[in-house]
């Protein structure tokens, strides 16, 4: 079993969280270009990160990846709950990523467009109930959602692309699970 990505992507990293205890080759991609580029294109037609070759059958994205991976590992399925979680969670990261694009492409993400106004406000509110729900230790449990927040959380201290001064709950979660299996190897300030 292959994985393709980036050591600094959060999508990566909760599907490397995710087969920690299972034997894999992590291939980290210089996925902006030369080789690297090629390999993914050549790969997946999405030209998104995370990718996985299970034995030539390659599978794109890191919910599609976990579904296809929960069962082999023994996994239950996510509840409805913990898919609105993940949503949550998805909703922060994919407006987070945009930002960033947009920033390293020129563009003054802190302008008043409509573009960057949506997904600050979509940042804010999603953040907000994700901090309720960590107050309330709902992510107490190692479980794919956790991983998946996790990797979020650390990923924006990271990429420092705002301050999480008002979640604290988010913060200590993350404190909390600094030390499980696979995040030291799969911290993104190694890439």
């Amino acid at each position: 079993m292959k994985l393709y990505g980036s050591q600094t992507s959060p999508y990566v990293r909760r599907i490397r969280l995710l087969l920690a205890a299972t034997a894999h080759e992590f291939i980290n991609l210089n996925i902006f270009a030369g080789p690297d580029r090629e390999t993914l294109a050549a790969l997946n037609p999405t030209l998104r990160i995370p990718m996985l070759d299970d034995n030539g059958r390659v599978i794109f994205d890191s919910g599609v990846i976990y579904r296809y991976l929960a069962p082999q590992l023994g996994i239950a399925p996510l509840s409805w709950y913990q898919e609105n979680q993940l949503t949550l969670i998805n909703a922060v990261s994919d407006s987070l990523v945009m930002l960033l694009q947009c920033s390293r492409s020129g563009f003054d993400t802190n302008d008043d467009k409509l573009f960057f106004n949506l997904q600050r406000e979509r940042v804010a509110t999603s953040l907000y109930v994700l901090e309720q729900q960590a107050a309330n230790a709902e992510f107490a449990n190692w479980d794919y959602v956790a991983m998946a927040l996790y990797s979020l959380v650390d990923w924006t201290l990271f990429r420092e692309l705002m301050q999480l001064d008002d979640y604290p709950a988010l913060l200590a979660f993350c404190a909390e699970n600094k030390t499980r299996p696979m995040i030291a190897d799969s911290d993104p300030r190694l890439g």
